[in-house]
């Protein structure tokens, strides 16, 4: 098949989101969508995003055009040189493609949201609060591969290294789809560098991921539900600590939620960014009571409980990523660390989408 093919085949109906751009386009052309300016928000938003989505494929498609025109050249006029730059750029296509093919796999509900994110040390002590640090320099570092921005919402630090917890708020198109396969308790293995008999120690951290739906739903949050807390934050010391009451602490009575800001030092930003982090996790809170309820209707179904381990990061004595749900590994942990974690996604949102067909089939 020539490899200009692959970009129209059936891992991409071309046809179809030109339909679904052209129905977005009509309906952005009318004048009355501007009488509900949020309305019209979401709907140049899905404008915008079929038109990246289309002009990507059909970069990829050109690309690829272009490249087996290069091949079939070398191999005529007896070019190595250019054989190899065409053989290079088809790599580089590859790698694209699979990016693409990706986000096909992304038709969750809330998958084209912004994320927050929420890292907090397990057990382990120490070792478990260097770990929850190193994961979130891995999260950070896979968020700038993907080019979103990442804003620090809070961070508390641990007593002798890392942290006790950070939130990220991660925004982009679907960085929520991509990270929702994240949620759940991570594991290391390793020798441990604060014990001086230096022998091999596990720690555990707890990674939770919501939609960011500050501005795309309405969630009733009411005054009289909340207790709001000041208090001064703390930190490792010299400037990360402010020398006033900004940080910002919100209880949900009704629902016992808690969240927390302190990385800004005006308390009027730390108490918007908690809000935007409680609204979040209250769209989460009801989402999960509604699907119970409906599961509870259908009858039990087995499910992976929350909090469940997800994944081994095995540094000592050998070197191993394992994803326990989809069995996907990989010896380069240095690069997982740094933010290589597409393979691992895909292949849960594989399993995601195998499980969701086989369940619509029976």
């Amino acid at each position: 098949m020539p490899i200009g093919s692959l970009v129209c085949g059936g891992i991409f109906d071309l046809d179809g989101k030109e339909v679904e751009l052209h129905s977005l386009t009509d309906r952005a052309n009318d004048p009355e969508l501007w009488n509900d300016p949020e309305l019209a928000r979401r709907v140049m938003r899905d404008k915008a995003r079929a038109e990246k989505v289309i002009e990507a494929w059909r970069d990829l498609h050109s690309r690829l055009e272009d490249a087996e025109v290069a091949l079939e050249l070398a191999a005529e006029e007896d070019e190595p040189e250019l054989a190899t730059e065409a053989r290079d750029a088809a790599h580089n296509i590859d790698l694209e493609l699979a990016a693409l093919e990706l986000r096909t796999l992304l038709g969750g509900p809330d998958d084209e949201s912004s994320a927050i994110l929420e890292l907090n040390a397990g057990a382990g002590g120490t070792d478990a609060q260097d770990w929850t640090e190193m994961l979130l320099r891995m999260y950070m570092r896979w968020a700038e591969k993907q080019e979103f921005r990442v804003s620090l919402l809070d961070r508390v630090d641990g007593e002798e290294a890392g942290i006790k917890s950070a939130t990220l708020n991660i925004e982009g198109d679907y960085a929520f789809g991509y990270l929702r396969s994240e949620g759940g308790v991570h594991r290391l293995v390793r020798i441990s560098p604060f014990d001086a008999n230096a022998r091999r120690q596990t720690a555990f951290a707890a990674v939770a991921v919501y939609p960011d739906v500050d501005s795309e739903v309405e969630v009733d949050i009411q005054e009289k539900d909340l207790r709001i807390d000041t208090y001064r934050a703390s930190g490792a010391g010299g400037q990360h600590v402010n020398t006033t009451d900004s940080a910002v602490r919100i209880t949900h009575l009704p629902t016992g939620l808690v969240v927390q800001c302190q990385n800004e030092r005006s308390q009027h930003k730390n108490k918007s960014s908690a809000m935007k982090v409680l609204k979040a996790r209250l769209y989460d809170f009801y989402s999960e009571q509604a699907q119970a309820e409906a599961e509870a209707k259908a009858g039990p179904k087995h499910k992976i409980e929350w909090g469940s381990q997800i994944r081994s990061y095995v540094l000592a004595p050998y070197r191993l990523v394992k994803d326990l749900r989809t069995q996907h590994e990989t010896g380069n942990v240095d690069a997982v660390l740094d933010g290589a974690l597409l393979p691992f996604m895909e292949a849960w949102l594989s399993q995601q989408a195998e499980q969701t067909e086989a369940q619509e089939e029976a």
